[in-house]
């Protein structure tokens, strides 16, 4: 969704029914990343039922969120082959599903199993799909759009866990579970919101696609690309984007990123009191992260709009990973109840910055006909990451009995992934584009357009008028029959299959 270059048709309408939808994917973003965290207040109770410890059962929420990251290829195969509605009302299903069952459990397996693969498989179905109809719907007001919906995950999180509090007391873990699983049907809710934005269908004329030809339309973002036969095929999860420059670093940085920023926040209560916190006032400091992240991520979004700095958008989100980074370096000797409150102020801003602009950036870099394959790719390599950082600092805590080395290595991997993003960006990205040599005067489009408006800048298909241009008559050459009529692509078929 390239913010220079030709368009085939009406850009976003960056609004009216893009509100519900932005509605829906802050319901889906605080599912998907508040829900897994909610579940631990069931831990202790499914300890005593099931004689288990605490590391066999804090695998329910592993399984889920490596399910949530692990799974972004097949979602966006899924999502090129179906559309983002009907994923996300089978990812509705299938996550209400897991919790229902995961009631009836009577080992750890079936837990793992219910609560874990299916509930998380649900909630990915659903996370990636509002994540790319979102951006279908906006675009000069995106960033806005990201960090709003982006706030649902600090605000569901400081639901769901009394939430799931109250439920543990009232009806059980397993009345909990059941009731929790009834309400991840509103996933479904918001998947039926999802209708493709409006505009004109893609065209082609009677001799077929061009070849490699990426068709962006309304409903699927499918892509397609015509081999030597002349029958063209449907590409389900587009791997070139892995060339692309732009996507390239940007998946290095977020994966230096994801070894340690969740590094701080997983351990915070339990290094607050070690330093001799009492048990309230620590269990405290995580809701003043929350507080400062539901109101640092719209606010965020809403100021990587500006005219002036979305241009430069990747900076500022550089400049979050280290502002990130840099917080946990400074605080990794905080001792004192103060010095941890003003931790958690400064952390919980930085993290909110960069969970407003991440998804920003990726679309921004590979553009919205390439964002569900760029993502789901992008989820899969964080899901490695995840499972190599956290735990690896919980080990590193056993062994060393030291939480100060531990926020030295999250606080430098972090800022080390801010580097990298300002450092890439400034000489590779720019100085490739300045070498690009400028467009030719006539015709279409050149190749000077960045990752951004990639897609924009390819041939239109024979007929199709680029808008603002100036329809020239068609001449028919002497000796040449009768054209045939342009047939609609796949009528009746992209627009109702999200």
């Amino acid at each position: 969704m390239g913010t220079r270059g030709p368009r085939r048709g009406p850009g976003p309408p960056d609004g009216g029914w893009g509100w519900a939808v932005l509605g829906a994917c802050f319901v889906v973003t605080g599912f998907a990343y508040g829900f897994p965290k909610a579940v631990s207040v069931f831990f202790r109770a499914l300890m005593r039922d099931f004689g288990a410890g605490y590391s066999d059962t804090a695998w329910v929420s592993s399984i889920m969120l490596a399910m949530l990251y692990g799974t972004g290829p097949v979602s966006s195969i899924l999502v090129t082959r179906f559309g983002c509605r009907p994923v996300m009302l089978v990812g509705g299903l299938l996550a209400s599903a897991g919790m229902v069952l995961a009631s009836f459990a009577t080992r750890l397996l079936e837990l793992y199993l219910t609560a874990g693969v299916l509930t998380g498989l649900g909630l990915a179905l659903n996370f990636q799909p509002s994540l790319i109809m979102l951006g279908l719907y906006f675009e000069r007001r995106r960033p806005l759009a990201n960090g709003l919906a982006a706030a649902g995950s600090p605000v569901f999180l400081s639901a769901l866990s009394p939430l799931g509090q109250q439920l543990l007391e009232h009806f059980g873990w397993r009345g909990g579970f059941l009731l929790l699983g009834g309400l991840l049907l509103h996933c479904c809710a918001c998947g039926a919101v999802m209708r493709p934005p409006p505009g004109p269908r893609p065209r082609r004329n009677s001799g077929g696609d061009a070849p490699g030809e990426a068709e962006a339309d309304s409903a699927g973002l499918r892509l397609r690309e015509a081999p030597s036969g002349g029958r063209t095929r449907r590409r389900l999860l587009d791997v070139t984007v892995c060339t692309d420059r732009a996507f390239a670093v940007y998946a290095v940085t977020k994966f230096l990123m994801a070894l340690g920023l969740f590094v701080p926040a997983i351990l915070l209560v339990n290094y607050a009191k070690d330093a001799g916190v009492p048990d309230s006032e620590a269990a405290f400091l995580l809701s003043i992260v929350g507080f400062v992240d539901i109101v640092a991520r719209p606010a965020c979004g809403a100021l990587a709009g500006l005219a002036r700095l979305r241009p430069h958008v990747a900076y500022l989100f550089s400049l979050a990973l280290m502002a990130n980074g840099l917080t946990d370096l400074s605080s990794a000797r905080a001792r004192t109840y103060g010095a941890l409150v003003a931790f958690c102020v400064a952390f919980g801003l930085s993290y909110g910055m960069v969970g407003a602009l991440q998804f920003e950036v990726l679309m921004a870099a590979v553009g919205a006909p390439r964002f569900p394959s760029a993502l789901g790719l992008v989820l899969l390599l964080e899901a490695v990451a995840v499972l190599i950082g956290p735990p690896s600092a919980g080990r590193l805590v056993d062994a060393l009995k030291n939480y100060e080395i531990i926020f030295y290595l999250a606080g430098s991997e972090v800022a080390l992934a801010g580097i990298f993003m300002a450092v890439a960006t400034k000489c590779c990205l720019r100085r490739s584009q300045d070498a690009t040599p400028s467009p030719a005067t006539k015709g279409g489009a050149g190749n000077t357009e960045d990752a951004e408006a990639e897609v924009d800048s390819e041939p239109l298909p024979a007929g199709a008028v680029e808008p603002g241009g100036l329809e020239a008559p068609e001449v028919p050459s002497p000796g040449a029959g009768p054209s045939e009529p342009e047939t609609e692509a796949e009528p009746g078929l992209d627009s109702e299959s999200v």
